[in-house]
């Protein structure tokens, strides 16, 4: 049995049936990390002992094991809390902050039986969209070595698929689950907003930030969310509210297992094509595998609705307004007094802060810091975040009137494949726009998947992502599961990194990178 060709659910249930033991997949997961992760980058932190000793505590448990996932290796995005163990933002200010306590989401996955093997590489505090921006050099795409995997959770896609863990939870602020995702050939989703706690995950934009999983197929995001979704008290935007699923006649909410609404059955499901989501700017071949994905969904029996969507064009501006407004505020408790990174020379208590920031924050989170604070200062909060904050409300309200009209939405993830490692980071406002298809759906709260479609000529990985409604996870997921029943894609994998790859240059004579942390 090769375990790194099994999803997470095979895999559970081959531990249960005694087929494999927990100590055994966590040695494998551990062994493709090693072999691996010095070419691709993807781990910031690899707690193998500890990994090791949880698998041999589970596996003493196994014949009591209940959940689908029990003894599942995984790894957790580097911003998402975990007691005892380093939790950096992939940031040089946050380098040896150790946390005391486990975000709300690796306490529900504990409770499920995961396994941790360790913490992912990702853009510093989650702001970018190719997982360059990080202090720990950047992260590779397991398909190309010179192409980014996508960001934030570049790090918890590329590990996915290189096959060095069998899912991994990380955030999405503006589509940072959903990208890297489509650039990595996995399946993501970005739950509805309030429905996963976000108690320990560090916070970019409180309003926009979700927590949610990257795995290799449907049926593993719904096994994941099932462990995840929830109301705590811990977070007072945290949701006690009903989830919804596709039960063959039409959208049916209840309080049931999301796997267990995986029929694949979507006769009579109306999926909306919004044309402004295929116009200029979308490549040619991801416009074309996309829109094969529709006809595969409408050969299960669902129906196709061309509809426009004419809020497109503003959704990148509100947005960067808004995440920005809400860093600038967010980040300001990193001063260097309370915890974290400090300058080690200053002069009073201003130089510190202001030494700490300007020595500890890299470029791309200073740029969006300064952003954040020029629209939220006197004299520019109304003619900017005001009006930014009256844009989102009018993306909400056209997403409303479009689910009169169908039942999910499918659009691309990204305008094109994975771009070239640097290709983003010279020219900024090109990364922002690659954010276009995705940003809406955080500024309107809503559920967003993102699923493998196809390949393009360069043999890269196409996304197609399905939109549905607020608390409309059961529906997303099982057209999603009735794809992926009818393709492949899911199951296509990258050829093994090789062990003797030359490191991103990124993290040549970094002291804070490598051995110490690993």
């Amino acid at each position: 049995m090769e375990l790194r060709e099994l999803t997470a659910l095979e895999l559970g249930a081959a531990i249960r049936r005694g087929e494999v033991s927990i100590v055994e997949a966590a040695q494998t997961a551990l062994d493709a990390v090693s072999a691996q992760d010095g070419a691709l980058n993807a781990f910031i932190t690899v707690t193998g002992a500890r990994a090791l000793e949880r698998a041999e505590a589970l596996q003493a448990g196994v014949r009591d094991a209940q959940g689908p996932l029990y003894g599942v290796p995984m790894a957790i995005k580097d911003n998402i809390c975990t007691k005892g163990v380093k939790t950096t933002c992939a940031s040089r200010i946050l380098g040896d902050f150790t946390p005391p306590y486990d975000a709300a989401a690796v306490d529900a996955l504990a409770r499920a039986g995961a396994v941790s093997l360790g913490k992912l590489n990702m853009d510093e505090f989650a702001m970018g969209s190719t997982s360059e921006t990080s202090f720990y050099g950047p992260v590779r795409n397991p398909w190309d070595l010179g192409r980014a995997p996508g960001g934030s959770s570049g790090g918890a896609a590329a590990a996915v698929a290189a096959g060095m863990g069998w899912y991994a939870i990380g955030s999405d602020t503006g589509g940072s689950i959903r990208q890297p995702a489509s650039f990595c050939g996995v399946t993501g989703i970005k739950p509805t907003y309030g429905t996963v706690s976000r108690y320990g995950l560090i916070a970019y934009a409180s309003s926009l930030d979700q927590i949610g999983p990257l795995c290799r197929d449907a049926a593993d995001c719904a096994a994941v969310l099932d462990a995840l979704m929830g109301h705590d008290r811990r977070d007072a935007t945290s949701l006690p509210g009903p989830r919804s699923r596709w039960d063959g006649s039409g959208p049916r909410v209840d309080y049931g297992h999301l796997l267990d609404g995986l029929t694949g059955d979507i006769r009579g499901m109306k999926i909306g094509l919004p044309v402004d989501c295929f116009g200029d700017g979308l490549d040619g071949e991801v416009r074309s595998a996309v829109l094969a994905a529709a006809e595969v969904l409408k050969g299960r029996g669902a129906q196709l609705v061309e509809l426009p969507f004419p809020v497109l064009p503003y959704a990148v501006p509100a947005y960067y307004i808004i995440a920005c407004a809400e860093a600038s505020s967010n980040l300001s408790r990193f001063d260097g007094v309370k915890y974290g990174w400090r300058a080690e020379e200053y002069d009073g208590l201003g130089d510190l802060y202001c030494k700490t920031r300007t020595q500890g924050f890299g470029a791309e989170v200073k740029r969006r810091i300064l952003l954040g604070t020029f629209v939220l200062s006197s004299g520019y909060y109304d003619a900017y975040y005001k009006k930014a904050l009256q844009v989102k409300a009018v993306i909400r309200d056209a997403f409303d009137r479009v689910f009169e009209q169908c039942d999910l939405l499918l659009t691309p993830v990204a305008p094109t494949a994975a771009p070239r490692l640097g290709e983003s980071l010279s020219d900024p406002l090109q990364m922002y726009l690659s954010d276009v298809y995705t940003v809406s759906v955080n500024l309107a709260g809503l559920p967003g998947l993102s699923m493998p479609c196809g390949l393009n000529g360069d043999g890269l990985p196409v996304g197609a992502q399905l939109i549905g409604p607020h608390f409309g996870e059961g529906a997303l997921l099982n057209a999603a599961h009735a794809f992926q029943l009818e393709t492949d894609w899911h199951r296509k994998r990258p050829p093994p990194a090789a062990a003797d790859a030359e490191p991103p240059s990124a993290l040549k004579g970094e002291g804070l990178c490598g051995g110490d942390l690993k």
